[in-house]
């Protein structure tokens, strides 16, 4: 029996129903099939140019998995002093740093840089956002504190996720930049950028609110799990943040067939004027999560390439 045979991806659940024992088992099933070669044909190949390992990483409290992308070595490289992504993947309640291995491990090939994609703990009914947040900024602090051994450049770091995880990756820059620690930029796909009341009423939610790889039921689900009663949505929303100024340049890649498009629209707007560089680059046509579909969305191939030139530009001088 092939693999494609024995890894079939599970049917999407009813998100408004959802119980919390059913998304956990929904959540396993569908990683293991984003994991397997069968998916590959969706998520693309990795490249053969960077050598990839999972590695346990020990935060305040608890021990965390990242997967890390490395160049592989030319003649007389020393595989010291590289750059720094951080990277985070999107998902909210689901996804795993693997389904994003044709992005990360070719930026690690070309830039060349290493690439750490933290696997964050996922949106559930004992879990909310403020955790994902906390394990996104633990992983960079950890890293940059201990640069020597990652082999990397602790004056050459940047940020960089898509959709939940450019949420969190922006709630890093943030925290960087109170931190002392200077990133040179952020790189945000898709982002998430408001789980406040006023999520849902970007016009852009209800212009593709049925689309194949984001609906509004689900976007209902990552806001009703994300902040627990009693916490302050805005503190998690980048979108509503007191001081936007003084925070590394950005690169907001939004697909315009996306329910979240106008997420990424304001909060480009929003770091533009409050004086920190922003670029916003839209994609027509392509779909939420398109940069990890480059075997669907032929978009994928071009923002992969605007990613590694912007990133290239910031961190290899």
């Amino acid at each position: 029996m092939s693999e494609a045979t024995a890894t079939k991806r599970p049917p999407q659940p009813d998100w408004s129903a959802i119980t919390h024992e059913e998304l956990v088992a929904y959540r396993e099933a569908e990683n293991h099939w984003r994991a397997s070669g069968a998916a590959r044909a969706i998520l693309g190949d990795p490249d053969p140019g960077a050598a990839t390992a999972w590695q346990q990483v020990a935060l305040p409290g608890r021990e965390l998995p990242v997967r890390v992308y490395r160049p592989e070595p030319g003649p007389g490289d020393t595989g010291s002093g590289l750059p720094l992504v951080l990277h985070v993947h999107g998902g909210g309640f689901v996804g795993t740093a693997v389904q994003c291995d044709w992005a990360n491990s070719h930026l690690a090939a070309r830039l060349p840089a290493v690439v750490v994609s933290v696997e964050h703990r996922l949106l559930d009914q004992e879990t909310p956002l403020s955790a994902a947040a906390d394990d996104g900024w633990d992983v960079l602090h950890h890293v940059v504190r201990h640069a020597a051994q990652w082999g990397i450049d602790p004056a050459r770091t940047a940020v960089f996720g898509e959709s939940c995880g450019a949420l969190i990756s922006a709630l890093a820059a943030i925290r960087a930049r109170g931190a002392g620690l200077r990133l040179r930029a952020q790189v945000l796909v898709n982002p998430v950028a408001d789980v406040t009341e006023t999520m849902l009423d970007h016009a852009s939610v209800t212009r593709h609110a049925s689309t194949p790889t984001l609906a509004v039921p689900q976007l209902r689900l990552v806001q009703r799990l994300a902040v627990p009663p009693g916490t302050d949505p805005r503190a998690l929303s980048p979108l509503y943040a007191d001081d936007l100024n003084g925070l590394a340049p950005a690169l907001v890649v939004v697909p315009t067939h996306d329910p979240v498009a106008d997420h990424g629209r304001r909060y480009a707007a929003a770091l533009q004027a409050a004086g920190t560089p922003a670029r916003l680059t839209e994609y027509p046509e392509a779909p939420h999560a398109f940069l990890t579909l480059p075997g669907v969305a032929p978009q994928a191939e071009a923002a992969r390439t605007e990613i590694l030139d912007f990133l290239r530009d910031r961190l290899t001088t």
